[in-house]
């Protein structure tokens, strides 16, 4: 990246190169209240920060795991009015990994119900299961581990 690149910002393609999006998408954002405030070059385009990166990178994986758009944009309401509102902000974030935890002991319960017809048919078949026996030695030495 050029040294102008830094002074004016990431143009919304770079943007867009960047962190898979598209430059839609990334309007979108914007536009519905999810960005925190994406700055403006002297032409009047937008011009992005690595801030703005990182907090793109968090919506996305945020989106990714289930957040209704709703609790993306309090979320960004909250941190656009600073301090004062960290309770709140914990308590959002909270019930959100509450929810994923959730997602991911049911996911690794369907997992293991795959497994088991991994296995099964493979044995029908007269194989072994490498990815078999290695869960299953995982799962003898972490007793712990979600079934």
């Amino acid at each position: 990246m050029t040294t102008q690149a830094h002074i004016n910002g990431l143009s919304i393609a770079e943007v867009a190169e960047r962190t898979g999006l598209t430059a839609h998408t990334l309007r979108y954002y914007e536009r519905d209240g999810l960005m925190l405030g994406v700055g403006r070059n002297g032409s009047g385009h937008r011009a992005y920060s690595e801030g703005d990166l990182g907090w793109i990178t968090l919506i996305t994986r945020l989106r990714s795991t289930g957040m209704p758009i709703r609790e993306i944009r309090r979320y960004a309401e909250m941190v656009r009015d600073g301090s004062g509102n960290e309770e709140e902000r914990l308590a959002l974030l909270r019930a959100h990994r509450d929810r994923v935890r959730a997602q991911l002991a049911e996911t690794a319960a369907h997992l293991d119900a795959i497994e088991f017809k991994v296995s099964y048919y493979a044995a029908a078949v007269g194989e072994t299961d490498p990815d078999a026996e290695l869960i299953a030695q995982q799962r003898r030495a972490e007793p712990s581990a979600p079934r």
